[in-house]
């Protein structure tokens, strides 16, 4: 990873533009968005559709290439929701796709270009109309879907559990275990008995988290000048020794 050579207070600056931009535009398009997010490149997330509640702390990666999306498409007006608990992230190209319900707990995480979905949205034989019988899609807390990996309708994850890279969950997944494979199933179980961390730990206090976060950059930052950091902008052969 590269240093960051900003000078804190350009850091900041740019800190501060983000989150007012999520404010008025992504917060809007949430029934509830919780405090202290964290949305990285904020106009490459689109949310779109009715009750779509996050919560606090809640992590996201857009990027041009891979946009992080959350979307629900009602069976008609109103309808359809998306509920997201604490401290929950989205890397980049990471997708939700409510029909009915999507439940995720806390510190979920998805991992890039992850596919989150409670509906087939067509038929094999009928190709307009979806499913009548709504088929809800529940993660547990601190599930991690790995990259690529896709979560089909009808699934609940139990806690703690990973799905991994390239997986293709069709069916339950219990608590504590490692599925892998298209259908996915069991190739490791978990001890639940050992200790583990998790995002819910990290952001068990976001405001005092946001304090730690801000106190590393001030220091880490503190060197740094505007004029090197502008001439490295001109001259990106200036990073070369950094």
């Amino acid at each position: 990873m590269r240093s960051d050579l900003r000078p804190y207070w350009v850091k900041k600056s740019w800190l501060v533009f983000r989150d007012a931009w999520t404010d008025y535009f992504l917060r809007p398009r949430c029934e509830y968005l919780g405090p202290h997010s964290n949305i990285m490149h904020p106009w490459h997330v689109v949310i779109s559709g009715c009750n779509i509640r996050i919560g606090h702390s809640f992590t996201a990666f857009g990027e041009s290439h891979a946009r992080v999306e959350i979307g629900v498409w009602g069976r008609a007006a109103g309808e359809g929701k998306v509920t997201m608990g604490n401290a929950c992230l989205m890397s980049p190209g990471s997708r939700i796709s409510a029909s009915d319900e999507i439940t995720i707990g806390d510190g979920v995480m998805l991992a890039n270009g992850a596919y989150i979905t409670d509906s087939d949205w067509h038929g094999l034989y009928d190709r307009i109309d979806r499913n009548t019988e709504p088929q809800p899609v529940r993660l547990e807390d601190n599930v991690w879907i790995g990259d690529h990996a896709k979560v089909l309708k009808g699934v609940t994850v139990g806690a703690n559990s990973v799905v991994a890279a390239g997986a293709v969950v069709t069916r339950d997944v219990p608590p504590n275990v490692v599925v892998a494979g298209n259908p996915a199933k069991i190739v490791k179980e978990l001890d639940p008995t050992i200790p583990r961390r998790t995002r819910s730990d990290m952001y068990q206090n976001p405001a005092e988290t946001a304090t730690f976060f801000d106190a590393v950059d001030r220091q880490v930052l503190a060197s740094n000048t505007l004029i090197f950091w502008l001439w490295t902008l001109i001259y990106p052969r200036a990073r070369k020794n950094v």
